[in-house]
């Protein structure tokens, strides 16, 4: 496995994570690593200030590599699920925006991995699902966290305890995806989404996210704490001045941030 099975492109400030591994974008280990060596490097680089996670026109991604997994036994997989784990973890505390770009099948590790981004734009074709019950397993890359904090235990609870796949227009009736457009428009849709973001103030939305993913982890006036500290620090940004300024003297919505 190389790491071409994994893209990373850069362009207006936004960073394209394209899985490309045909022909259903199958998450074996050497896919999973690279995601989180990416995640790392996305999150580092300065010119990167929004990040479009996609798996291309015809599959976002159907799931792990089950001829790879049928092959580990109980102590291989105590081992790779902490590896498992910290790559999607890293993807999912990227501090900067993410979006999900979901073209087809997004079922078992694929829909895990569209769970780490922070908005998701799915096509009209989408299907999305945790069947790992099917196997007789759960899902184990964030599935039975992730998911019922973002649709509720119950909702979470169907999905995972049937395995069914549920269609994009059900999907975002449930909240599992945020927005459904035709197919040929996912991608065009994601990144511009994404682009519109990177020309914001990039601390202050990265102070915005921690806020909102360390606050749901905790009690109410712990995440008041969390708001509280990150409100006060941005008022020592450059953005905070530009910000402020820009309202007074021409109306909201026109600062242009550094």
């Amino acid at each position: 496995m190389t790491a071409a099975t994994v893209s990373l492109t850069v362009a207006d400030r936004v960073a394209t994570i394209r899985l490309d591994r045909p022909p259903m974008n199958a998450l074996d280990t050497a896919v999973q690593d690279r995601l989180g060596e990416l995640a790392a490097e996305v999150s580092g680089r300065e010119d990167v200030r929004a990040v479009v996670i996609t798996g291309g026109e015809k599959v976002f991604a159907a799931g792990a590599d089950i001829k790879e997994m049928r092959e580990m036994d109980q102590v291989a997989m105590v081992a790779r699920g902490r590896d498992l784990q910290a790559s999607f973890s890293a993807l999912a505390r990227i501090p900067k925006p993410v979006v999900a770009a979901v073209n087809g099948y997004a079922l078992g590790g694929g829909c895990e991995l569209a769970l780490c981004a922070d908005f998701r734009i799915a096509a009209e074709d989408a299907r999305l699902g945790q069947p790992e019950i099917l196997l007789g397993l759960i899902p184990g890359a964030g599935g039975t966290q992730r998911l019922a904090r973002l649709v509720g235990p119950s909702k979470a609870k169907d999905l995972i305890f049937t395995g069914r796949q549920v269609r994009a227009e059900e999907a975002l009736a449930m909240g599992l995806v945020d927005r459904v457009v035709p197919a040929a428009e996912v991608y065009e849709q994601a990144h511009s989404w994404a682009a519109r973001l990177a020309a914001g103030p990039a601390i202050a939305l990265r102070a915005a996210k921690e806020s909102i993913d360390a606050g749901l982890e905790v009690d109410i006036d712990s995440g008041l704490a969390i708001e509280r500290t990150w409100f006060a620090a941005l008022f020592g940004t450059e953005d905070r001045t530009i910000g402020m300024r820009s309202f007074v003297e021409d109306g909201p919505g026109k600062a242009n941030f550094r």
